[in-house]
């Protein structure tokens, strides 16, 4: 087993235990972890797991990566890859200073963005894992929606010698039969969507990540094409796999609840209530629903306050 050194400098600020919790959301993932001092994670490259450990070195303000790849074989080019997703991931490139402006003008929120700053917004490695994660926490708690994928990464994931495995690609998922699925807890509908998906990127029939170069509107249009994909999963999908800080889900019941609640509102918030309570804060309205998220989790004690990285 090779090992191999990198050293990534994020634009400042930046926390590594906020972003980390972020992508994670709940303590029963098994796919993204934080120990309170290292992010690990197996990530696909080239057809091979790399075991990653990210710890960070330094003051939000002048944070450094350490990363550690860990592979049966390491090349300058699995390092780049590498590279390229821990920035994706982790949101290490994106300057938000205009995001902290605003957010110092606006009384709503300062105090909110005071407290987590350091946060970038994370993305999945992948719109395909974007696009899995929103099928399979439809219409259920994200508990149990987490649930479902750590048992889809048990079965198809590639496993790493670290003993953690990578989630699954549309190459090993596509071989899934409607029966297995429904074993682990899957219904028939979103078995059957999942296996679509997954051949139909296998078989290059659809390429999720070209999306990227779209405007918003053409990705809705095209993700809303996907067996499966309603609103709420390609508005999802949009934020958290393709990093469009625009948008944020407001079919999402928790998010709009956190909203509701953070805004003191008596009523409950309907899709069009969301859309006119976030417009001040375009275009970084998806930012904020992190920072919702995050708040939460602080609430139920998994993220501990005064967590810092080391000098």
């Amino acid at each position: 087993m090779r090992h191999a050194e990198l050293s990534i400098t994020p634009v400042p600020p930046f926390r590594l235990d906020l972003t980390a919790w972020a992508l994670r959301r709940r303590p029963e993932n098994e796919i993204d972890l934080w120990d309170g001092e290292f992010y690990r994670r197996v990530l696909t490259i080239k057809d091979e797991p790399v075991g990653v450990a990210v710890r960070q070195i330094g003051k939000p303000e002048r944070a450094r990566l350490r990363v550690t790849l860990c592979a049966a074989r390491i090349t300058s080019r699995k390092k780049a890859i590498a590279r390229a997703l821990l920035e994706r991931m982790l949101g290490l490139r994106r300057d938000l200073s205009a995001f902290y402006q605003l957010a110092a003008r606006d009384s709503k929120i300062a105090g909110l963005v005071e407290e987590f700053r350091g946060l970038k917004p994370p993305r999945f490695p992948s719109a395909f894992e974007a696009v899995v994660n929103g099928i399979a926490c439809q219409q259920l708690s994200l508990a149990v929606g987490i649930l479902l994928l750590n048992r889809l990464t048990r079965r198809f994931g590639c496993p790493a010698k670290n003993g953690l495995r990578a989630f699954p690609e549309p190459v090993q998922l596509g071989t899934a039969k409607i029966p297995m699925l429904r074993n682990f807890g899957f219904n028939t509908n979103k078995s059957r969507e999942l296996i679509e998906l997954s051949t139909a990127i296998r078989d290059r029939r659809l390429d999720l990540e070209a999306l990227d170069t779209l405007d918003n509107s053409a990705i809705l249009e095209m993700l809303l094409q996907i067996k499966g994909v309603g609103r709420w999963t390609a508005e999802y999908s949009l934020l958290r796999g393709l990093g469009r800080l625009d948008i944020f889900p407001g079919d999402d019941v928790g998010a709009r609840n956190n909203l509701a609640a953070f805004l003191q509102s008596k009523s409950s918030f309907s899709y069009e209530t969301v859309q006119k309570a976030i417009a001040a804060w375009q275009p970084f309205a998806g930012f904020i629903y992190f920072h919702l998220l995050l708040a939460n989790i602080r609430k139920a004690g998994w993220l501990q306050p005064g967590e810092q990285p080391r000098a």
